[in-house]
């Protein structure tokens, strides 16, 4: 009973885990979609300074260009981010659908065991 309640301890410090990884995960993503934003903001604003919206332009402004490149590898970043957190829900989800089934059978085997007049393990 004792190596029982050890493993399911540790499967929910494995859980637990996981969800302090997840929620870490938003957190990178939130300040990167906030920090997009006020990138965005002082492109705006440095365009309307400058009189000049397309990049394209040979007057375009340098501090427009660089803030729009670092915009830019926030949101790629942002999106590697999301697919990562995807995928530690699923793995977790697989975790939970294989401990759900190893309990199962556990209980099974005992049921059988209490069932067929066998002493407790």
């Amino acid at each position: 009973m004792k190596s029982r309640e050890t493993l399911i301890r540790l499967k929910k410090f494995q859980v637990d885990e996981k969800r302090r990884k997840v929620a870490q995960i938003e957190a990178m993503i939130a300040e990167f979609d906030r920090i997009a934003g006020e990138l965005e903001r002082e492109i705006k604003v440095e365009q309307d300074r400058a009189g000049i919206h397309d990049p394209a332009h040979f007057a375009y402004p340098t501090y427009a260009k660089a803030a729009t490149t670092r915009r830019q590898n926030l949101k790629h970043s942002t999106d590697e981010l999301r697919v990562e957190m995807l995928d530690e829900r699923d793995q977790a989800r697989e975790k939970a659908e294989e401990n759900a089934r190893e309990q199962a059978e556990l209980d099974r085997i005992a049921a059988l065991r209490f069932n067929a007049g066998g002493a407790p393990a």
